[in-house]
């Protein structure tokens, strides 16, 4: 199994992390509507220091990025935990045996910006620590992070109908925004003067539809491989059951959209996430399919009930009115910068982030809107450590991205026209990316 390979597994397992011990920040900012919350004065917000101290979960962030990148340090300022109130309890980080937990890192130096993002995947909230959350405190933006409400393999168990936990996902990014916003405001005694949305895989998706759905909030955002969910796009429901059924087929996977030059990552992710992100994503959206619970793991073809024989063309409407609940339109309505690599081979490129380019241009969002396809970039950057002769790091790019963004935003300077970014002949790729 490649190392990554392990991470991810030692993230899926991994047992709860105790409460956070510092000395108490006196007097604490309030966040408003949580439940819970408990602040501490670090004098390393970054996961240099937040390691040490327990204010972070290495399993969280296992396996996203590449070990060769580097990040900053020493960042000083508050950190407050906490969560929102829920009725559902798959994040024991803590101990706390609380979903809707999350994260918000205030730092002395401040620059009046706020930068908030979901988790990827179906991880908690310290996810984004050492691919967004270390680089953006060190710009000065105070940085806010959710676990989405429900994490884990078993997230489509929270809600009653279909749908209900990836729409929790959306609510609590927005309740995040409006509350790190106000306590941003009473912390530093003047509120936000920007506020953006970032994110990766499912972090992605959350950014384009709160780009979509609550422009009142940003001011623009990044938007890196975000998941597309519209009923009559493709989908994870529709492009990783045809792979399933033919793996190791090389035409087929091909017909499903995967990248010719992508060969090399198919076994790995044919054993680690084509099938699981199937069967949980399925259950989420048509619990109905399944016999068994997340049905039955790597199940021949004919198998009842297999979701390698999943046919999302045959599906009730209820599937697709499920999927309506969680869609995307491409409405766009700030500013945003989207991200994907072309050997992508969880979401492929042209499954995906081509897909939503044209439904960004479809509405006419152009004038607000890039789009970069990453040459040789992969789904996560710590593949790039077992193949760095093959894949690039993404997360370069991200910050490129966010740099153009902020600059287009706050300095009226357009970012450099959508293209597809060559990979680089030399030079330090885990660090370093050029958008022009």
């Amino acid at each position: 199994m490649l190392p990554v390979a392990m991470a991810v597994a030692a993230a899926l397992v991994a047992g709860p992390v105790p409460a956070p011990a510092a000395p108490a920040c006196a007097p604490a900012p309030l966040v408003p509507g949580a439940a819970y919350q408990i602040a501490a004065c670090l004098t390393d917000l970054t996961t240099a220091g937040t390691v040490a101290s327990g204010h972070t979960d290495p399993a969280d962030w296992a396996g996203l990025t590449s070990t060769a990148t580097r990040n900053p340090t020493g960042m000083p300022g508050v950190q407050i935990d906490g969560y929102f109130p829920d009725t559902s309890t798959t994040n024991v980080t803590h101990g706390w045996n609380h979903d809707s937990q999350f994260v918000l890192r205030l730092p002395d130096r401040w620059n009046g910006g706020l930068v908030v993002a979901g988790s990827p995947g179906v991880r908690e909230q310290y996810a984004n620590d050492v691919a967004i959350s270390d680089w953006v405190l060190a710009q000065g933006y105070a940085f806010a992070a959710t676990d989405k409400g429900n994490v884990g393999t078993a997230f489509y168990r929270d809600g009653k109908r279909p749908g209900d936990a990836i729409v929790e996902w959306n609510h609590r990014v927005t309740q995040l925004t409006r509350a790190a916003r106000a306590t941003a405001a009473r912390h530093y005694g003047r509120p936000p003067r920007r506020t953006y949305a970032a994110g990766l895989s499912n972090g992605g998706y959350l950014v384009r539809w709160q780009l979509e759905n609550h422009p009142e909030l940003y001011d623009g955002g990044v938007d890196w491989e975000g998941t597309l969910w519209h009923p009559d796009r493709p989908s994870l429901l529709t492009f990783l059951p045809p792979v399933l059924r033919a793996y190791p087929d090389h035409a087929a996977i091909l017909a499903a959209g995967f990248a010719p030059g992508s060969e090399f990552l198919w076994e790995y992710h044919y054993q680690v996430y084509w099938d699981l992100t199937q069967r949980i994503y399925r259950e989420e959206l048509d619990p109905g399919y399944g016999a068994t619970e997340a049905g039955t793991p790597f199940c021949a073809s004919g198998t009842p009930a297999c979701d390698a024989d999943y046919d999302y063309d045959l599906r009730p409407p209820s599937v697709r009115a499920a999927i309506a609940r969680i869609a995307l339109t491409g409405r766009i309505q700030r500013p945003m910068i989207t991200l994907h690599g072309t050997l992508d081979t969880l979401l492929p490129i042209t499954q995906d982030s081509d897909v939503y380019a044209g439904m960004v241009r479809s509405r006419h969002r152009d004038r607000i809107f890039r789009y970069y396809r990453v040459e040789d970039g992969n789904h996560v950057d710590g593949l790039y450590d077992a193949y760095p002769d093959q894949l690039r790091p993404i997360l370069p790019c991200f910050r490129g991205a966010f740099t153009a963004l902020t600059g287009w935003v706050e300095g009226g300077t357009p970012p450099p026209a959508s293209s597809t970014l060559p990979r680089p002949a030399a030079g330090d790729l885990a660090n370093s990316c050029s958008l022009g």
